[in-house]
């Protein structure tokens, strides 16, 4: 491992880029700068970069938004009857953040600004009054949507076309300078929570362009990543998955360890370092610092509620914070094996044996399992459905939970990180979560799950909502995958089965030649536990109708969460940031940093490997040592229990760029979907499919969990999800 390079510790302003050294400093091969050329034809041909024309429209709109905010604050400060020497000096200012600032956006993408006010400018009566009645006004502006109950309060709106978020923040300054530099700690002194909320993310954002060694690389590979994500189904942060701040994190993380590397050899080092790496160690870019300010950082060794977190990402900016708590048992184990897939493809791709087109292959989600769970959701008008949705999305990572706990995580899940509507019926949509059974649970004759009272679980916390309207319905059906709606597919047309329906869906195919590496996954797969443990007399393959075999998208080596009783999970896990799945980064003046950027430039090619200095076996090593740290395996996860630890919170995480509603304590006489013998809860609508299985409310005298065997006799019928009837599916896969 290269370890003679003192000079390059630093950047040229003496800070150092990371809390380690880098692994390798080498500099990239011919290979690397072809693979590159080809990396960057291939993001720009499926169409991630907007034009000239669509970049200065977005500028322009940006200056205007600039001048509406300015007009705002000395119209309000002329009403409060300042004198008129105070009303021409009064100003606000407009900064981006999210992946606007960090010039990774692609076409059509939304703008999160923020805005910066002085201490007369109130956030309830003049953000949201009288700017908001100013641009509701505005014939350039439609479809505003204010949300000022949001954790993080939020103004969407188009201007002149173009999608904005604009946040508010309000200093405790009288006068906001041209010059304000938010970066600096001080900005925080005095504010409110929802203001250091808002500004976190223009922090945030400029820290990690300070952080990177060279930016144009930085964003080409983040650039990929993302693309990557959103391909495999693994881009959503209220789903569970990672969002854009997190993967910009980690992206950064990897830039410091090869400071001069190629995007090429940056998207393989990130797969080969982050499938090594051992969570819950947390990645870091700088050291966390206490501060003078008394706000709480990240801290697993002070704070219990920080030792649940599974990924933690950590934001580098003041307050440094976890900005992937919302990542669950599920989605990390689902994290991990896409990690692993891309290592092998990158692999490959060094031996010609793959290209992009295989690393970004679209994950098949409904070929991946045989079993599904779908939620149905409506309302009766637009901006009741909205609402309603976004409340739906925001607890349906709950639902995941408790269908682990109360099986105890045998049954695991895998939600789709969107949703999906049938465009003859409006204000519906529908969510899915695949089902498969845990690795090394044995599936004896006749086991079936009944997770009715998880469900019915689940319902009754959604119908609590505050905002609850007649015509708000949600209903959850067990669908198998012969059974999934068309409208679900591509131009409605559903795809032809597989020839074998226990085979894996998760496998790429390959360019001829990489018959090794297909030998050693089915080697893989014949040796998963899951595949050869517990099988039928006579059976002599996958057991589990809904699992995969080749390439599950559950991995064991990730411990699990225990789970105990309690049902609200939601907020109070952290409130300190986070602002649904955009991407609250941090910003400047909409494109300037506050301070200049050292990059720098990449070393001449060479016909040397990148990693020369180290081996393999090196690099695993330096990946250890960065690992040893002061935060090194701070869980017990025998004693977590995420779900019970949310227990009192009342913080509603919509989805949406930027929207997070913090609820009111919700009333006690919220419609409930209560759980009667033999009554079918009342708000559960009726949509019409033959195909789908209601999961009815289990006839229950108190909430116990429930045992994995056959379910005893009712006097009503029993809806349970069966993984045993494989006969011939695996005659077929044999």
């Amino acid at each position: 491992m290269a370890s003679s390079g003192a000079d390059n510790r630093h950047n040229g302003h003496g800070q150092r880029l990371g809390i380690t050294e880098p692994i390798s400093f080498g500099g990239p091969t011919d290979y690397d700068v072809t693979k590159t050329h080809e990396l960057e034809k291939y993001l720009e041909n499926v169409g991630l970069y907007e034009s000239q024309e669509e970049a200065v429209r977005r500028e322009e709109v940006l200056g205007r938004l600039d001048q509406i905010v300015k007009f705002w604050v000395k119209t309000i400060s002329r009403a409060k009857g300042l004198n008129e020497q105070f009303v021409q000096e009064a100003n606000a200012k407009i900064f981006t953040f999210g992946s606007y600032r960090l010039g990774v956006h692609g076409p059509g993408a939304d703008i999160d600004t923020l805005c910066v006010g002085p201490r007369h400018a109130t956030r309830e009566e003049d953000f949201f009054g009288e700017l908001q009645r100013m641009l509701s006004e505005m014939p350039e502006v439609t479809e505003l949507h204010p949300v000022p109950d949001a954790h993080v309060p939020v103004m969407g709106f188009k201007l002149n076309g173009v999608s904005i978020d604009l946040l508010y923040a309000r200093l405790s300054l009288w006068v906001i300078p041209e010059d304000l530099d938010i970066s600096q700690d001080l900005i925080l002194q005095n504010a409110d929570d929802q203001t250091v909320r808002s500004l976190n993310g223009c922090r945030v954002t400029d820290q990690i362009l300070r952080l990177v060694p060279n930016i144009q690389n930085f964003r080409t590979a983040l650039r990929c990543m993302r693309f990557w994500a959103k391909r495999r189904g693994v881009y959503s942060n209220v789903a569970g998955f990672l969002g854009g701040i997190n993967w910009a994190l980690l992206v950064a993380r990897i830039c410091q360890l090869y400071p001069n590397a190629l995007p090429n050899m940056l998207v393989s080092r990130f797969f080969r370092v982050f499938t090594q790496w051992r969570w819950p160690n947390p990645v870091l870019l700088c050291e966390i610092e206490e501060g003078s300010l008394g706000l709480q950082v990240w801290d697993p060794r002070k704070n219990p509620k920080d030792r649940y977190h599974l990924m933690p990402i950590i934001t580098p900016a003041y307050p440094c914070m976890n900005s992937s708590y919302n990542v669950s048992a599920s989605t990390l184990r689902i994290l991990t094996e896409e990690f692993q897939r891309g290592q092998e493809i990158c692999a490959a791709m060094e031996s010609n044996k793959a290209d992009w087109d295989t690393l970004f292959e679209p994950f098949p989600f409904f070929e991946a399992y045989k079993n599904y769970l779908q939620i149905d959701i409506n309302a009766e008008n637009a901006d009741d459905y909205r609402k309603w949705k976004g409340w739906v999305e925001s607890r349906l990572r709950t639902l995941t939970l408790k269908i682990e706990r109360s099986t105890y995580n045998m049954l695991q899940c895998h939600p789709h990180p969107g949703e999906f509507a049938d465009k003859s019926r409006p204000f519906r949509c529908c969510y899915f979560m695949g089902l498969q059974r845990k690795k090394e649970v044995p599936a004896g004759e006749g086991e079936q799950f009944d997770i009715r009272m998880t469900v019915d679980d689940f319902k009754q916390t959604v119908n609590m909502y505050s905002l609850w309207k007649p015509g708000m319905e949600i209903r959850v059906s067990h669908v198998k995958r012969r059974s999934i709606p068309a409208f679900v597919f591509p131009g409605g047309i559903r795809p032809r089965p597989a020839k074998s329906s226990g085979e894996s869906k998760r496998s790429f195919d390959m360019k001829p030649g990489l018959d090794k590496l297909d030998d050693a996954k089915k080697r893989r797969i014949n040796d998963d536990p899951m595949t050869s443990v517990g099988l039928p007399r006579g059976a002599t393959s996958l057991p589990l109708d809904g699992g995969s075999g080749v390439g599950s998208p559950i991995s064991s080596a990730t411990s699990f969460v225990k789970v105990e009783n309690h049902l609200e999970m939601v907020g109070q896990i952290d409130t300190r940031t986070d602002t649904g799945d955009s991407e609250v980064l941090h910003t400047a003046n909409y494109g300037e940093l506050d301070g200049p950027v050292q990059q720098i430039p990449p070393l001449r090619t060479t016909s040397a490997p990148a990693a020369s200095s180290n081996s393999k076996e090196e690099e695993k090593l330096a990946i250890e040592k960065i690992m040893s740290g002061p935060y090194d395996a701070h869980q017990d996860i025998s004693e977590l229990d995420e779900l019970d630890v949310m227990e009192n919170a009342n913080q509603v995480e919509h989805s949406g760029e930027a929207t997070k509603l913090l609820e009111e304590s919700l009333p006690v006489n919220a419609l409930l979907e209560v759980a009667i013998p033999g009554v079918t809860a009342a708000t559960s609508c009726s949509f019409p499919n033959g195909s789908l299985e209601e999961l009815e409310p289990a006839e229950l005298s108190m909430p116990a969990p429930v045992r994995i065997s056959s379910a005893p006799v009712q006097n009503k019928p029993l809806i349970r999800l069966s993984f045993t009837s494989l006969g011939k599916a695996s005659s077929h896969s044999s």
